[in-house]
């Protein structure tokens, strides 16, 4: 196969090569034997977004040109859209899941019943005193009423305000989307909503389940999105720049390994604190390992890395997901615990051939064939991660000699941890040099992408490693969220060396500030936190709306329902949002237009799509520029 087909890091090529020889089933090969490599082995209807099987009329398929419609009724439009709306509300709620597991465990670390600490008082100060919570006091009781307002607000009516948005949108978006009558209410009373708009013979209005599907993409972002990784830094501590090893070298079959794996760092947190002590160092020894690491994986490994440093129990992290069954052949793993996402239904299969424990650690995840299971509580969250670490150890000797390790190049490191605050720290406390490097020219703009990794059009990551370079090198400073920061972690642009790759103005700002020009900014879940720089940009600049600021959202690679809802968010906010692959609705070309260019005068937003990435950059450049004109810049 292509090498450019399977993925941009060379470790993952190697490790392909490995997986074939050990017969192994494998995303690769799986992509190919659907014929999803060869577009015209595709369902034209599917991949057009205009095919449905929501009712037993079904499955129906859609032409806009000759008014072929569903056995309902619905149009190409109406169906291309409602199966958007529905993605969309798999992914709002799977953010919230996770929100509502950060403020139990939140409230149970207050309540004195969870093995965690409030890390950053200032923080959960700060954070409560927005929504005019009175933020004296004894910071437990405060982290209380702070889930009790973040719980109530929650689960308000989806016709009652949402407390949250309203406290924390830019004023202009506010008066948009009351206008719009897009404003939410509850997250919980809108997932409601939108998803019984789904239901055959509701709604089958493309313009209406589009104007649902911005009212609850600003509820996530702001109410699942910001409130969790603001009660998550007040946990675990708010991001600060450091340097951490990444890509499949921090493997070491030596080692008892366990990977905490998913989107919800609490277990990895608390893994890392037990493998830390000196009693479990002599376990691993003891059992004939030259000690015990924790790996960081995935989102929850962003979560981990890009708040806590690496030293020689918490070593470093593997990468993005489409990795997963890389990192699982490597002959190195001993414990797998799978939180709520991004844990592979084929996962089995390599544990019984990898000799590792493969175990969810979540309510949401179960595989075909696995016993094992420990569904993260706050309360037990010691004993668990203590039961997860014993697993490993034994597993250890039960591996050692009868799996053949590979072979890795070595690991790299990049900086990671950026977060508002340390970018401000950076600046000396205050936007405005950065605000004065766009103002100069020095800087054109900023992107923020947020993105997935997927095999639909190139092979891992390769596409988000070509559009990040060339958006530095066209002096646009990248803040990098979600797979797409793995991608460019391993990739090597989140290094200082990295801005020999930029262009002059980016480079010199880069080492005039020490930092590398593509900023590891977190994971998919910080896409509300882009929305709150925003907004204190907006600010700093005497309120300019957000729509007129020369920045792009940017997903070179998206998958998952996650990554759609994330897309329909920026489009809320009024961001020119870069999406790739095309998406499923070209099959409807009334919505197709709305996205594309009906909605500039409905959000401000624009929907881009182009498979080339120096276009796709090129028409990103040209919104920005634009944006520098109308600001006079």
């Amino acid at each position: 196969m292509d090498p450019s087909r399977i993925s941009q890091h060379e470790s993952v090529r190697n490790l392909y090569e490995k997986i074939r020889k050990d017969g192994m089933t494998n995303m690769w090969d799986r992509f190919e034997a659907q014929g999803l490599g060869d577009p015209d082995k595709r369902c034209p209807y599917c991949l057009q977004g205009v095919r449905c099987d929501l009712c037993s009329n079904g499955p129906c398929r859609a032409d806009a040109a000759k008014d072929k419609r569903g056995v309902c009724g619905i149009t190409a439009d109406g169906m291309a859209m409602r199966m958007m709306l529905l993605r969309n509300v798999l992914g709002a709620s799977t953010y919230q899941y996770h929100t509502d597991q950060t403020v139990r465990t939140l409230r149970a670390a207050a309540e004195g019943k969870a093995p965690f600490e409030i890390m950053d008082e200032k923080k959960l100060r700060a954070f409560a005193s927005r929504f005019g919570i009175d933020a004296k006091g004894p910071v437990k009781r405060l982290a209380i009423r702070l889930a009790d307002f973040a719980e109530a607000d929650f689960n308000r009516k989806h016709y009652e305000r949402s407390a949250i948005v309203d406290a924390l949108a830019p004023a202009e978006r506010k008066e948009l989307w009351d206008r719009l009558g897009i404003f939410p209410g509850g997250i919980h009373g809108e997932i409601m909503a939108a998803t019984s708009s789904c239901l055959t013979n509701v709604d089958g209005y493309y313009a209406s389940l589009a104007l649902k599907a911005l009212r609850l993409g600003v509820a996530m972002a702001y109410q699942s999105q910001i409130v969790n990784e603001y009660c998550q830094d007040a946990l675990f501590g708010t991001a600060k720049p450091h340097r951490m090893r990444v890509d499949l070298g921090v493997l070491d079959p030596a080692y008892v390994n366990v990977l905490p794996n998913g989107h919800e760092p609490f277990l990895g947190f608390t893994l890392v604190r037990l493998a830390r002590k000196p009693e479990w160092q002599k376990k691993a020894k003891s059992a004939g390992a030259k000690g015990l690491r924790i790996i960081a994986n995935i989102e929850t490994g962003q979560e981990m890395i890009q708040r806590w440093e690496m030293d020689d129990v918490f070593w470093g992290f593997t990468g993005n997901w489409i990795m997963q069954e890389a990192v699982l052949a490597s002959g190195c793993v001993d414990v797998f615990a799978a939180d709520m996402n991004c844990s592979m239904p084929v996962d089995p299969l390599y544990a019984k051939k990898y000799q590792f424990r493969l175990v969810p650690v979540s309510e949401l995840v179960a595989f075909e064939g696995v016993e094992d299971r420990i569904n993260y509580d706050p309360a037990k969250a010691e004993e668990q991660a203590a039961k997860l670490l014993d697993m490993a150890v034994e597993n250890f000797k039960a591996r050692t000699g009868k799996v053949r390790p590979a072979s890795f190049p070595p690991a790299r490191e990049a900086v990671v941890g950026f977060s508002t605050e340390s970018i401000l720290e950076a600046l000396g406390g205050t936007l405005a040099p950065l605000l004065d490097a766009i103002k100069a020219g020095t800087i054109r703009g900023v992107a923020g992408l947020v993105s997935c990794t997927t095999l639909r059009d190139h092979g891992q990551d390769v596409h988000t490693v070509k559009i990040a370079k060339e958006l530095i090198k066209r002096d646009v400073l990248v803040l990098s969220m979600g797979c797409g920061s793995a991608a460019l972690q391993v990739g090597g642009l989140c290094s200082p060396e990295a801005a020999s790759e930029a262009g002059p103005g980016l480079k010199a700002l880069c080492g005039k500030l020490g930092v590398p020009p593509v900023l590891s900014f977190g994971t998919c879940t910080d896409t509300g936190r882009i929305a709150d720089l925003l907004s204190a940009v907006s600010g700093a600049l005497g309120g300019v709306p957000v729509p007129d600021l020369p920045v792009v959202a940017c997903a070179p690679e998206y998958m998952e329902q996650k990554a759609t809802i994330d897309a329909i968010f920026a489009l809320a906010l009024g961001l020119y949002t870069y999406v790739n692959p095309v998406p499923f609705v070209t099959g409807a070309p009334n919505l197709v237009k709305l996205l594309t260019s009906g909605i500039k005068d409905v959000t401000g937003g624009l929907l881009s799509v182009e498979t080339d990435a120096v276009k796709a950059v090129d028409g990103m450049l040209a919104h920005i520029e634009a944006k520098r004109k109308k600001l006079g810049l």
